[in-house]
């Protein structure tokens, strides 16, 4: 089991979870996070810092179609391992339906 990031951090991307994760298993585009599945060590406790409840394990249905996502940009976005500035209109987004594919971004983010 790994924890995948899903929709709900499209255009959100709150960042809570950057600061508890011991192994620094996130990785930053431009308007979401990602985590790497193969450097996650299943823990869990990103999970409940995410305000937007955008992190779930991969064995939730919710997470399977987002788990090649994070692998694949996992590869390519720079590590982040620190919390950054989240959007300003971050709320406004948070719950959002169909999020993905109209909203998301496959550029890389700010080095964390």
């Amino acid at each position: 089991m790994t924890y995948v990031v899903t929709e709900n951090c499209i255009r959100c991307k709150f960042m809570d979870c950057v600061e508890v994760c011991p192994v620094d298993c996130f990785y930053e585009g431009e308007n979401m996070l990602v985590i790497h599945p193969d450097e996650c060590i299943d823990c869990g406790v990103c999970e409940p810092e995410c305000p937007a409840e955008a992190i779930l394990p991969d064995t939730e249905e919710a997470a399977e179609k987002f788990l090649e996502l994070n692998r694949e940009y996992s590869e390519v976005w720079p590590n982040i391992t620190q919390k950054g500035e989240p959007p300003a209109d971050s709320e406004e987004w948070d719950g959002k339906p169909n999020k993905y594919p109209e909203e998301f971004s496959a550029k890389p983010g700010g080095e964390g």
